[in-house]
């Protein structure tokens, strides 16, 4: 007995041994952390199975290591969306193809994004291409303010998308908040409140509960955000509904809150970093589309971090299901605008984090994922040069220490009807 017991544990010790994983080494790149750091010259990362083990100057590369030259490169972490709807959307106008809400369903926050969530939808592949790795994924809000459950997924080219389901809850409670619930803000915030308190009612008496404004199991959904265990991501713009979403702290402590969009969050960026609130903010807004977007500003992202905001790039309603790669565009715009008079934006070290370690810690991730820190899930991607320039171009990306293909439908038109050649049929009939 003793003799099988020591086999199995040996067994098992080589099985969950680091040593029996690849060793990769990423030498001679300009290596970026992630973390707000600056870049490092002719920096290492080394890599074992789906971990970074290092990564820096004076890196020592074990003998058996796979070796790759990055030199005259940059080596980043890859991109983690702070916000999207990429997964749920093929097609935005035809809604076979357009899982975003759920406008008909007599359900709410119960509703969970993880099963609509499509890892073989083409924008996938496309933004896997452009660097992009991990994202935030976040349902609409249907025919009321709660929208359900939200997901973190990464673009891997494989069938498992989630990693971390039922991430946060989403409400609206801006301009369309105040549309679904009513016509007016003070329905949207009463209609809030009022949700928030039969969640606190079926708590206290499942069995019993009964109610007109709200599904049982919309009601479980809402516990984990009554006792803050689940995070609850609000869209607002508007300085005036911000404070309002402070101000819910009140009546209900708990709430671990997370601002999206925040176009106006320059004028109470105080306010926000005193409530410790962090924002996925809309990077480059700065016209009028609304009542609630009246003071946008590009400058909003630099403001409210020079005042102790925790503040990453989402993207919001703005080619969310689609575009992810823009974020990158718009953090190199955010490092631009320090050279503009009057205007504030981030420096290259900080405008890269906004889109790598800063939403990954917002969304409580910051241990795995979002750096090329020691320990930290291996997301890599190399670039041909500085990545917040446009010229750039992702030259290889790794997700789970997983080299991933940059092939996608975009490039597969592209190679299709860059030189058409007459045939019996139209291009169009060929299979």
């Amino acid at each position: 007995m003793n003799r099988l017991s020591l086999l199995l544990a040996t067994a098992a010790a080589l099985i969950a041994s680091p040593l029996a994983a690849q060793t990769t080494a990423i030498t001679g790149g300009k290596v970026v952390i992630g973390d707000g750091s600056a870049p490092i010259e002719g920096g290492t990362v080394l890599i074992r199975g789906d971990r970074v083990i290092a990564a820096g100057a004076n890196i020592a590369i074990p003998a058996d290591a796979q070796r790759i030259d990055a030199t005259g490169k940059w080596v980043t972490p890859g991109v983690f969306a702070g916000f999207s709807r990429i997964g749920l959307v093929e097609v935005g106008a035809v809604s076979a193809t357009n899982d975003t809400e759920a406008d008909k369903s007599v359900f709410s926050a119960a509703l969970d994004i993880q099963y609509a969530i499509n890892p073989f939808a083409s924008p996938i592949a496309v933004n896997r291409a452009a660097g992009v790795t991990r994202a935030v994924v976040s349902p609409e809000s249907g025919s009321t303010i709660f929208g359900g459950y939200g997901a973190v997924i990464d673009l891997g080219q494989d069938e498992n998308p989630i990693t971390q389901a039922r991430a946060f809850q989403f409400v609206e409670l801006g301009e369309t908040g105040h549309r679904r619930a009513g016509g007016s803000r003070a329905a949207a915030h009463i209609l809030f409140r009022a949700l928030l308190e039969e969640a606190r009612t079926y708590a206290r008496s499942p069995a019993a509960f009964d109610s007109d404004l709200l599904k049982a199991s919309d009601a479980k959904a809402l516990l984990p955000v009554l006792n803050g265990s689940t995070k609850l991501l609000v869209h607002v713009e508007s300085a005036n509904d911000i404070l309002k979403v402070l101000d819910l702290r009140k009546d209900f402590p708990a709430l671990d809150l997370v601002l999206v969009g925040a176009n106006e969050g320059w004028r109470v960026a105080r306010h926000i970093a005193a409530a410790n609130v962090p924002v996925l903010a809309s990077a480059l807004s700065d016209l009028p589309a609304g009542f609630e977007d009246l003071s946008a500003t590009q400058s909003n992202i630099g403001r409210m971090k020079d005042a102790g905001v925790k503040v990453a790039i989402g993207m919001i309603n703005d080619r969310d299901a689609h575009q992810l790669r823009y974020s990158v565009q718009y953090a190199g715009n955010l490092v631009a605008l320090t050279k503009v008079p009057r205007a504030t934006g981030l420096t290259w070290d900080e405008a890269f984090a906004a889109i790598s370690s800063v939403p990954a810690e917002i969304m409580d991730m910051g241990g795995q994922l979002g750096s090329l820190k020691a320990g930290h899930k291996a997301d890599v991607v190399i670039w041909s040069g500085d990545p917040l320039e446009l010229s750039t171009q992702v030259e290889s990306v790794m997700i789970d220490g997983v080299d991933q293909s940059l092939g996608n439908r975009q490039m597969r038109l592209r190679d299709r009807y860059s030189n058409p050649t007459p045939g019996a049929l139209p291009k169009a009939y060929d299979h």
